[in-house]
């Protein structure tokens, strides 16, 4: 018996278990159907590469065809490990604009606006720049400047301000326009994941019991009122009961699923699987939305510096992979997106509605494609997408993975200001600051010169940059899935703590602000016992 079962080992899971536990005399359980993340491929930056070629330590999702995506089926990369995401993704360190939360606040989320959450992102942060009125210094979550940044990184920001885009030096602090490097999520050369940062230090706490390979199959009530977590764990159904809450951490793909199966969504639809209806909740699983992004890739035989693959590529990996167990620095510190900005796709724009990420190497099909040679990548992402979808279940079995449908580029206004955005990317691309090296696109964008035809090949190569957010929403409407304090309308004793209680996706990566939501969930939990 616990008093707090936490299902999802991930980004906001381990920050709910690692600061729960602070109190010995609360018991803690957490739920995580992957396993330990001691592979080194998580710890050191570079591997992330290996992880996406070959889909490791994730659970290899996919969308529903995309009609706005000329019928493909787009990828949706999750970590299925300690970590969660945090322990596969590019370690980029963004909280978005600080419109983002009033915004939340205005539709009904008091105790969200930006100054309502930018003391649990100083609370979470160490900045190895020091504490200023924008970071904080001495929290779990280590956040630093990359320790061998690549000269093309820098000289993308240098074309950008060629450009006519302003050099930003800090996305997270009084303004996010600009280019730059971006901040990152690593301790001493590695990744610092949630699962590094709040969960690993604090195993041996005789309150805190964390268990791996536990796939949740359902929430347990009695009455209304949440009571515990049956979940399969190598072949065996096994129940763990709570004394007090259930917080539901797996994401805004499994969240809404697991409430599904467990009788908790749209009722028609679970009547139509054959699952009991607990709770009528038609927003279960609505309001998905995510980034959608598009990459312009380029060829530079002649500087094999950057990372590719050839002979001399293998080399410089393998004096990498030297260095980085020696000294914890050279080649294999990259996230690979080291550079990027926000910025915004027409002048009148009130603010960035579009984000940069320049990823030293060519990436293709999120890396999964093998792609001989030396180059280099640009994506451009739309910060405020109009576009709607849903997460819907493919089945009553817990152990089949649900319909993810994010209906990318349904809203025409989205295709138009990915348009502009990649219009804009070419224009920083031919300043002299990169011309002067010769790259040139590869054929499948390099053909691309009309609206028309930029509108083809956005519809033919565009995906997710892996911010599903939103199926879970927070507010007080019909429509709505927790309240402010995150808990679900309706019940006791189940609260929702991940990326999926967003009520708009936030402008920029997802990982900080999913960090911030679970910190300040832990000092909800604590003002209600």
């Amino acid at each position: 018996m616990f008093d707090y079962i936490i299902i999802g080992g991930g980004s906001a899971g381990c920050v709910l278990a690692g600061r729960l536990s602070e109190d010995p005399s609360v018991r803690v359980c957490l739920l995580e159907a992957g396993p330990a993340d001691g592979s080194v491929l998580i710890h050191c930056p570079a591997g992330l590469a290996v992880m996406a070629k070959f889909e490791l330590n994730g659970w290899g999702q996919n969308t529903t065809p995309q009609p706005g995506l000329g019928g493909r089926q787009g990828y949706q990369p999750r970590g299925k490990v300690l970590g969660g995401s945090s322990s596969i993704n590019a370690m980029v360190y963004v909280r978005g604009q600080h419109a983002d939360y009033d915004h939340w606040a205005a539709e009904g989320n008091p105790g969200w606006g930006w100054e309502d959450v930018k003391p649990y992102f100083l609370k979470a942060e160490h900045n190895e720049r020091g504490p200023d009125a924008w970071h904080g210094q001495g929290g779990p979550f280590n956040v630093a400047d990359l320790r061998s940044p690549h000269r093309f990184s820098h000289l993308f920001t240098e074309a950008g301000v060629q450009a006519g885009e302003v050099h930003n030096t800090d996305f997270n602090g009084a303004t996010q326009e600009g280019v730059g490097l971006y901040q990152v999520t690593h301790k001493n050369g590695e990744r610092h994941s949630t699962a590094k940062a709040y969960l690993t230090p604090h195993l041996a706490r005789p309150n805190l019991r964390v268990v791996t390979g536990a796939h949740a199959t359902r929430i347990l009530f009695e009455g209304q009122r949440a009571v515990g977590v049956e979940y399969r764990q190598g072949g065996t159904l096994q129940q763990v009961r709570a004394t007090r809450e259930v917080l539901l951490s797996a994401g805004a793909l499994l969240s809404p699923q697991l409430l599904m199966l467990s009788g908790v969504g749209p009722g028609a639809a679970l009547q139509r699987h054959g699952i009991p209806v607990l709770h009528d909740l038609p927003g279960v699983g609505a309001h998905l939305h995510d980034h959608p992004d598009v990459v312009q890739v380029l060829d530079a035989p002649n500087h094999r510096d950057l990372f590719g693959l050839s002979p001399t590529g293998m080399v410089n990996a393998l004096r990498g992979i030297r260095e980085w167990r020696r000294h914890r620095t050279g080649i294999l510190t990259t996230n690979f997106a080291e550079a990027g900005g926000f910025i915004k796709s027409h002048p009148a724009e009130p603010a960035p509605d579009l984000q940069l990420h320049f990823v030293v190497g060519k990436l293709v099909d999120h890396g999964r494609k093998t792609v001989l040679g030396h180059g280099y990548s640009v994506h451009v992402c739309l910060l405020q997408p109009k576009s709607r979808g849903a997460v819907t279940l493919a089945s009553r079995d817990p152990m089949a993975l649900p319909l993810v449908d994010p209906n990318f580029l349904a809203d025409p206004d989205d295709l138009r200001r990915l348009v502009r955005g990649f219009q804009r990317v070419r224009e920083i691309l031919a300043q002299p600051a990169l011309a002067r090296f010769g790259a040139r696109e590869l054929p499948a964008s390099a053909a691309a010169r009309t609206d028309a035809q930029i509108e083809q090949f956005i519809r033919q190569y565009a995906d997710t940059i892996y911010h599903p957010v939103g199926t879970c929403r927070m507010g007080p409407g019909p429509m709505d899935v927790v309240d402010p304090e995150l808990r679900v309308h309706g019940l006791a004793g189940l609260r929702v703590v991940d990326a999926s209680i967003m009520p708009r996706i936030v402008s920029g990566n997802t990982n900080a602000p999913t960090v911030m939501i679970a910190e300040k969930a832990v000092d909800l939990l604590r003002a209600a016992a």
